[in-house]
């Protein structure tokens, strides 16, 4: 284990045992390499060893970017798109029409690998959380449970009922404070159900709350509030097996609400540079593009390439660079945004026809919320177009307010505080309260809960998810299927198949458990 300062960065390198997957979690050491320790057992001497350990723990939060263009991808309101002419991004456009296979490695490998060497990271400072004391330590061990809970949840949304080790702790299961090491993946088993995964989620956010404060000095360091609102998300998720989680869900959520550390912000500037870490952000992962970035390790740039996937190909316009033309709005998404509903204008990029080059299955409709600039363009380093700055909105105040909407009517709580919820975010998009609910004769509260986030959250990678926890994967798609343009692909959706996403074949093999975990049902 060797930890090194790179300029400003602290980077931590684990060779990290992702349950069979030998996982070097690098970066890109280009000059000042200065080694601190050679054996990872002997760390956490110092109060700066658990710093530095934490931002190492913080930095995999950067290749979620993975997750989200995988995902957006995935649902009824966005086409993968990309070059018209290759197969471009294979795996992602068998996502996109949901006809994927165990075999399928590239982006859905990476999320399996990035995600549990990042679990790795926050459970080495767990492991030794008792070595020593000093003020503060309680609120880092905090925020490496919310940051375990953040990537096992990733990995639940995406693979189900995934391998964990588990212990019991106070009578409570618990996911064990311990680095797998190399060996041990064999002996690692799946935890028995997508609930009980989220239990053990559940906990580690119940740990990390008391010790959080209210707000951070550091832009990038998690809050009460981003937890509760995690939590809050976990048990709407949770909800789907149990109808109980949903009250806990309500309060979660409400609390967050109720704290008035968060506001919804101008629309206009919400995806800009400019409106980055603002009121709305509750949780926001950073990027920068200040290091360069190259594709033998793209999980070891600072940036994101997200934006550069969503960009026009051969785009000439004067705000936007050109990029590969991925992620392309689809018309019935453009069409449920009513008259005078501002979101359309943040969400959906209409070049003339005259300033792109056509993607796949073309749209005329390009994902806006993340987009490179040309403004941006000047301060990158290096030449591959990895590292753009654009920050990801992980969970938007207005996320919140149509959660705790969904939580209440979902657990028969108050019906004003949920029409409260929707009409706030409501007001918004359409500028003033003449588009609260009810609207239009709509009378089905939990059915204008899920259109509005829908429209709200277009683009952000929550649509697929929102699609299977409610059941209504099948019919989205369906409709799709029915509306879409003759010659476009059809989406192949499969009920109790494509609500999760088959295991790498390749991590079944290396940890020795194409019996003992057994593939994804349907796979």
């Amino acid at each position: 284990m060797k930890i090194f300062t790179i300029k400003k960065y602290t980077k931590i390198v684990t060779l990290s045992m992702a349950l069979g997957s030998m996982l070097v979690a690098c970066d890109s050491f280009t000059n000042d390499l200065k080694p601190v320790s050679d054996v990872s057992d002997d760390y956490f001497r110092t109060q700066e060893e658990y710093e530095k350990a934490l931002i190492g723990a913080y930095d995999m939060l950067q290749s979620t970017y993975l997750n989200t263009l995988t995902i957006v991808g995935a649902s009824d309101d966005i086409i993968l798109g990309g070059d018209p002419n290759t197969y471009d991004q294979p795996t992602l456009q068998r996502v996109d029409k949901m006809d994927h296979t165990p075999d399928d490695n590239n982006q859905l490998r990476d999320i399996w690998k990035f995600m549990y060497a990042a679990m790795g990271r926050a459970n080495y400072i767990l492991e030794f959380k008792d070595n020593i004391d000093f003020e503060g330590k309680d609120e880092i061990i905090a925020q490496a449970y919310f940051l375990r809970a953040y990537y096992a949840f990733e990995l639940t949304k995406f693979f189900g009922d995934i391998p964990l080790v588990v212990e019991k702790r106070d009578g409570v299961d618990r996911i064990q404070d311990k680095r797998i090491r190399i060996g041990e993946q064999y002996d690692v088993n799946r935890v028995g159900s997508i609930a009980a995964v989220y239990a053990l989620i559940e906990e580690d956010l119940k740990e990390a709350i008391p010790n959080l404060p209210d707000t951070q000095d550091m832009k990038y360091e998690i809050s009460k509030g981003a937890a509760q609102a995690l939590l809050g998300k976990v048990y709407l998720f949770h909800g789907t097996f149990d109808s109980r989680q949903y009250a806990k869900a309500a309060a979660q959520l409400n609390d967050v609400i109720d704290s008035e550390e968060y506001s919804l912000a101008n629309l206009s500037t919400l995806f800009e540079k400019s409106g980055e870490n603002g009121v709305e952000s509750v949780f926001e992962v950073q990027y920068t593009s200040v290091e360069g970035a190259g594709w033998d390790c793209i999980q070891c740039s600072e940036g994101n390439y997200l934006p550069q996937n969503n960009a026009p190909r051969d785009h000439t316009g004067p705000k936007y660079t050109a990029g590969w033309g991925f992620s392309l709005p689809t018309q019935q998404l453009y069409d449920a945004y009513q008259a005078g509903d501002k979101r359309k204008a943040i969400t959906i990029l209409e070049p003339a026809t005259s300033e792109y080059t056509p993607s796949r299955e073309n749209t005329g409709y390009f994902s806006k919320k993340y987009l490179p600039t040309r403004a941006n363009d000047g301060t990158r380093a290096g030449s591959d177009p990895l590292n753009w700055d654009n920050n990801y909105r992980a969970i938007r105040y207005a996320d919140v307010l149509l959660m705790a909407a969904e939580a209440e009517v979902q657990s028969s709580g108050s019906i004003s505080n949920a029409t409260d919820h929707l009409n706030e975010v409501r007001a918004r998009a359409f500028g003033d309260n003449s588009h609260d609910y009810p609207y239009n004769g709509e009378s089905d509260l939990l059915g204008a809960i899920y259109n509005e986030r829908r429209i709200e959250l277009a683009g952000e990678g929550h649509r697929f998810f929102d699609l299977v926890r409610t059941g209504k994967a099948v019919i989205a798609f369906d409709v799709y299927n029915a509306t879409k343009p003759a010659d476009f692909g059809e989406v192949s959706y499969e009920e109790n198949k494509n609500e999760v996403f088959p295991i790498p074949l390749v991590e079944l093999e290396l940890a020795n458990a194409v019996t003992r975990w057994r593939q994804n049902q349907g796979y």
